[in-house]
């Protein structure tokens, strides 16, 4: 069963999370958020699953348990004799992964908890809530009673036109539920140290895919340009000293961090791949699954013959 270990857990991981940093901003954002979470929770859920599989083996190693089961302990830990420390490492990654997912879910409930407080309070603005605040913040409430939250500091740093553009990205949050694709991200993140590293590649691609939706309905992308650099300087500047630098010291705004890397890519639009390069994740995520449903019949093989 080791070579299910290694495809499973060690390369395709790796493969998928090397993947996804290449092809993401070479693909349209809103298709690429969609296709690549999914070949992302794939690959997660069968990770988790070869993990427990070899946790299970790690319990039927153990002789007390064993001999409860009426199966030889010998004949389990014999089938990865070389490699010992496999089932141990699988169920420590097991624990870690059933922690993670916990966690992320918690953080989930409580912050749903906290914005849906807004749902609560009338507005004779529509979906739009505007609190008295002298912080700028601007944020979506997803649900059956979903509504876009803006404090009175974020309304009087924009203009207009500025204003508009914020509500189109955020509306953009709510009728794409982007919420739904951040959270299975996060889920999936969470079973596999090298899917953690991808959180905030999926967090700047739901973003933008909320200012292409914004750039279209309002068919002007610099304005929402302009909109994200005003509201990422004034949320700065009203939360905590210093400023976001923009316009960063090298040439190239694509290197920058988040809001730089949105705002060049709404000034200079580049040329997006084919919808055929998605293949690639696909196909790893696809093999990975495969070979899970391959390693639980091994598993299943090896302990019936160990108990017979």
């Amino acid at each position: 069963m080791f070579d299910h270990f290694i495809w499973e857990v060690v390369i395709c991981p790796l493969l998928l999370a090397l993947a996804i940093r290449l092809l993401a901003e070479r693909l349209r954002p809103e298709r690429a958020a969609r296709l690549l979470v999914a070949s992302l929770a794939a690959a997660a859920a069968a990770c988790l699953i070869t993990l427990a599989a070899f946790a299970l083996k790690a319990f039927a190693e153990v002789p007390a348990i064993a001999a409860r089961l009426n199966i030889s302990d010998a004949y389990v830990r014999a089938d990865t004799a070389q490699e010992p420390w496999v089932s141990w490492l699988s169920l420590a990654m097991t624990i870690a992964a059933v922690a993670g997912i916990t966690r992320v879910w918690h953080v989930h409930r409580r912050d749903t908890a906290y914005a849906r407080r807004f749902t609560t309070v009338p507005t004779a603005e529509g979906r739009v809530l505007v609190l008295d605040d002298e912080r700028a913040e601007a944020f979506a409430v997803p649900g059956a009673d979903s509504r876009i939250v803006v404090t009175t500091g974020m309304r009087a740093a924009l203009d207009d036109t500025q204003y508009a553009a914020l509500l189109a990205h955020e509306r953009a949050h709510l009728d794409a539920g982007h919420h739904r694709l951040v959270l299975l991200a996060r889920l999936s993140a969470a079973v596999h140290p090298a899917f953690r590293l991808l959180t905030r590649q999926f967090d700047y691609l739901v973003e933008r895919a909320a200012d292409e939706r914004a750039a279209a309905q309002i068919d002007d992308r610099r304005t929402v340009a302009k909109a994200i650099a005003a509201a990422a300087l004034v949320s700065q500047r009203t939360h905590r000293a210093g400023t976001l630098g923009i316009a960063p010291n090298s040439g190239d705004l694509r290197r920058a961090g988040a809001v730089p890397r949105r705002v060049a890519s709404l000034l200079t639009p580049g040329h997006h791949r084919s919808l055929l390069t998605l293949a690639i994740p696909a196909v790893v995520a696809a093999f990975s699954l495969v070979w899970t449903v391959e390693c639980v019949w091994d598993l299943g093989e090896l302990l019936y013959v160990a108990a017979n």
